[in-house]
């Protein structure tokens, strides 16, 4: 079952992948204005988490009225809803108009609009140093390409929760298998920031700058040799 669920997740993203080329009709149709960041290769297939799931994602978290819960990603708004429900202040955030529709209306449906926040937008761009919790349903690449930001923002202590897809580099505080409803087969993980993860980031960030420092004379020189 998690087998033929991980080949649909590859055949969607290669299918989102070209979709992402095309014109952006179907945002104006949504009524959201399209936004630059749409129409990057960002996209992630939407395959919805099963409620069981959330549930589980959000125990495991242990998310209380104190916590700020961001879900990357967050599709029909599920996740953030009941977040939400558990007295969390909830943010959701989408690259699809479609979903963040969705979202905002099962936000005010199951009556939390007050606690919920949707946003259209590139989850790799979204200020997120916020959040307590931080919950995924995203393919491994882009946990891959993320995991330098969640190392860099979130403060020691915040919970990384994933649906299916591992965190390359970090050792998990827990894993939980569980069936839905359907029978289908699910993982959760859960990691913790530690000190050691921030001390990563902030090797990461000198070297950036290190780097950008020893470029600029060479962009200067660049920049002389073409004036005429």
């Amino acid at each position: 079952m998690k087998q033929q669920r991980m080949a649909g997740l590859v055949f969607c993203a290669l299918a989102t992948l070209v979709l992402a080329r095309a014109p952006s009709i179907w945002a104006v149709e949504a009524g959201v204005p399209k936004a630059p960041e749409t129409e990057e290769l960002g996209l992630v297939p939407y395959v919805p988490t099963p409620h069981e799931v959330v549930d589980t994602m959000l125990e495991m978290a242990d998310v209380k009225s104190t916590d700020v819960v961001f879900d990357l990603g967050c599709g029909d708004g599920r996740i953030v809803v009941a977040a939400a429900k558990r007295g969390a202040r909830a943010y959701g955030v989408d690259i699809d108009p479609a979903r963040v529709k969705e979202a905002k209306e099962l936000a005010q449906k199951e009556g939390v609009e007050s606690k919920v926040t949707i946003m259209l937008g590139d989850v790799f761009k979204t200020d997120f140093s916020s959040a307590t919790v931080v919950t995924m349903y995203l393919l491994p690449e882009y946990n891959r390409k993320l995991r330098p930001k969640l190392e860099r923002v979130l403060p020691v202590g915040a919970r990384v929760v994933s649906h299916d897809f591992d965190m390359p580099a970090w050792k998990t505080v827990e894993t939980k298998e569980l069936e839905d409803s359907d029978g289908g087969s699910h993982t959760v993980y859960l990691w913790k920031i530690t000190p050691e993860m921030k001390k990563r980031a902030a090797r990461r960030d000198k070297k950036r700058a290190s780097d950008t420092e020893r470029e600029r004379p060479r962009r200067k020189e660049k920049v002389l040799e073409s004036q005429p």
